[in-house]
């Protein structure tokens, strides 16, 4: 799935979906039978986007289409999913942490620092204790 799912996993710049998020989107459609109209206004796609997807998507074996021009979603998608549910979960308590430690750091710097306010990149170092 290289080729579809880059690096990227969140809302990028200007507030873009990127691909892990569009391809949770898709299977979250498709994990009931769904025509690839559906899907695209569903997913809030184009159709060329769509179109690009669906097959990536086909290809990797985590959708299924059958004779109707149907899509459903495969164990494998299903699989996807709850991985990435559970990335998604991870990544937002680490980001909490990240803040929650950065603000610490914030107050350590402000407490040792001899300046009043608090200027960011200021550290205890030739300060007096």
């Amino acid at each position: 799935m290289s080729s579809l799912v880059k690096s990227k996993n969140e809302i990028g710049k200007g507030g873009n979906r990127h691909n892990l998020d569009i391809v949770r989107d898709i299977l979250t459609v498709a994990s009931v039978k769904a025509r690839k109209t559906r899907i695209m206004y569903q997913a809030n796609l184009s159709f060329v986007q769509v179109e690009k997807y669906l097959h990536a998507l086909l290809e990797k074996g985590l959708l299924n289409n059958d004779a109707d021009s149907s899509y459903l979603i495969t164990k494998r998608g299903h699989d996807f999913l709850h991985m990435y549910e559970d990335y998604v979960e991870r990544r937002r308590v680490i980001e909490e942490q990240v803040d929650q430690s950065s603000k610490e750091r914030q107050l350590l710097e402000l407490m040792c620092s001899s300046q009043k306010p608090y200027r960011a990149g200021k550290t205890c170092r030739g300060s007096r204790f």
